[in-house]
C-alpha cells in the first residue's frame, strides 16, 4: 500500500471515528479568556457540526461570545488498548449562532428530533436554547501510539504525519519498547 493510500485510509477511519458518538467534547474560553471544559449533545450536517444548547451552561455563552472552540471526540478508557494511546479526533471550529428565524434552524432542528427523539419535544421549543455551528477550520487524528495525523483543506481530508520520526527514544531498549506500542 503506498503512502497516500495509507494516509487515505486514516482519513476514511477518522471520518468513520466521529460517527460513533452522539455528543462531543468541548474546550471553550470567555472574552477574557477563562477556559471550559464540557460537552453537548450534536449533529452533523454538510462538514459542520450543530449544538444546540442552553444559556444556563457556561459553554453556550463562550461560543457565542468568542466563535471559536475546540471539539474533540475521544475513545472511551473502557475500550482503548491502552490509557495513553486512546484514539481521538479534535478540530479547531468557528462557531456562529444559527438564529430560529433562519431556514436553517428548522432544517437542523429536524436531525435533533431525528437523533434524539422524544427528549427533543421537551426541549426543543425552549427560548433559552441556541443553535450553534461548529465549523472545522483544521484538526488531529490520534489512531493509537506514536499515529498521529494533521488533517487540513477543504473538507479536512489533506492527510499528514504529525511528526514522521515518531516519539524520540533516549536509547535502543526504549525505542524497542516504543514500536512495540505502536
Amino acid at each position: 500500500m503506498s503512502e497516500n493510500e495509507k494516509l487515505q485510509s486514516v482519513g476514511e477511519e477518522a471520518i468513520a471515528f466521529k460517527g460513533l458518538f452522539k455528543s462531543v467534547q468541548l474546550a471553550t474560553a470567555n472574552a477574557q479568556g477563562i477556559p471550559e471544559a464540557s460537552y453537548a449533545a450534536f449533529v452533523e450536517r454538510d462538514n459542520k457540526f450543530y449544538l444546540y444548547v442552553s444559556e444556563l451552561a457556561t459553554h453556550c455563552a463562550n461560543l457565542r461570545e468568542t466563535g471559536r472552540c475546540s471539539a474533540m471526540f475521544i475513545e472511551s478508557e473502557k475500550d482503548a488498548g491502552h490509557l495513553f494511546a486512546r484514539k481521538r479526533l479534535v478540530f479547531k471550529c468557528d462557531t456562529q449562532e444559527v438564529a430560529r428565524t433562519e431556514a436553517k434552524f428548522d432544517e437542523v432542528m429536524a436531525l435533533f428530533y431525528d437523533k434524539f427523539g422524544k427528549f427533543m419535544d421537551a426541549i426543543g421549543k425552549l427560548t433559552d436554547f441556541h443553535m450553534v455551528e461548529l465549523t472545522p477550520t483544521h484538526g488531529s487524528y490520534v489512531a493509537g501510539f506514536a499515529k498521529a495525523y494533521h488533517l487540513n483543506g477543504q473538507d479536512l481530508l489533506q492527510i499528514t504525519h504529525r511528526n514522521d520520526q515518531g516519539h524520540a527514544a533516549p536509547d535502543q531498549a526504549s525505542q524497542q519498547k516504543l514500536d512495540e506500542l505502536a
